[in-house]
């Protein structure tokens, strides 16, 4: 399957859920446990830390082997359904990305776009940026290092997990990490 389907199904919990949610963050994991119910699969689906993988293909790669891992020390959970209701319904992400009447050139105009950009925008340039581009870290992170010398700053915003943080939650870490430099 293409890698946008990877994404999808890892990844749009992060967007669409602007609290924590309490479902498992990847659909693998919420179909395998709720509709096979193996729990302890979907555990360790769960337990792969989407923050180290810097591709899709990683992250595909990092699924197949634990699923492959799974299967080889409990055969009897190769289960079939005939049913289609059960079906694992594979989707494709597709991305539309718009510029925004927003740029920075200087820490000060970075923070106040930071402060006014749609959720959207912070999603894309901290998860859609690195994962689905392979980009070694998030575009925030990147630009702060390339352009304006803030190494530091990018080193702080690179070691965070985003993914324990609603949105409006990550905007407000973001602010507060290039604020008190």
């Amino acid at each position: 399957m293409p890698g946008c389907c990877i994404y999808h199904h890892t990844h749009r919990f992060v967007e669409r859920h602007q609290y924590l949610a309490l479902e498992p963050p990847n659909d693998f994991a919420h179909w395998v446990s709720e509709v096979l119910g193996e729990k302890m699969l979907a555990e360790k689906l769960l337990g792969i830390d989407t923050v180290q993988h810097s591709s899709i293909r990683s992250l595909r790669e990092a699924i197949i082997s634990t699923i492959e891992e799974y299967l080889a020390d409990q055969p009897h959970s190769r289960r079939q359904f005939a049913g289609r209701d059960e079906e694992f319904h594979f989707v494709k992400s597709i991305s539309i990305v718009t510029p925004t009447p927003y740029t920075a050139g200087s820490l000060k105009s970075f923070v106040r776009a930071l402060e006014t950009v749609s959720t959207s925008s912070i999603y894309f340039h901290m998860f859609e940026a690195r994962l689905r581009l392979e980009q070694p870290t998030n575009d925030f992170s990147w630009w702060l290092e390339s352009s304006l010398g803030e190494k530091a700053l990018g080193d702080r915003i690179a070691a965070f997990d985003p993914y324990s943080f609603p949105l409006e939650r990550l905007r407000e870490k973001l602010v507060t990490i290039l604020t008190k430099k």
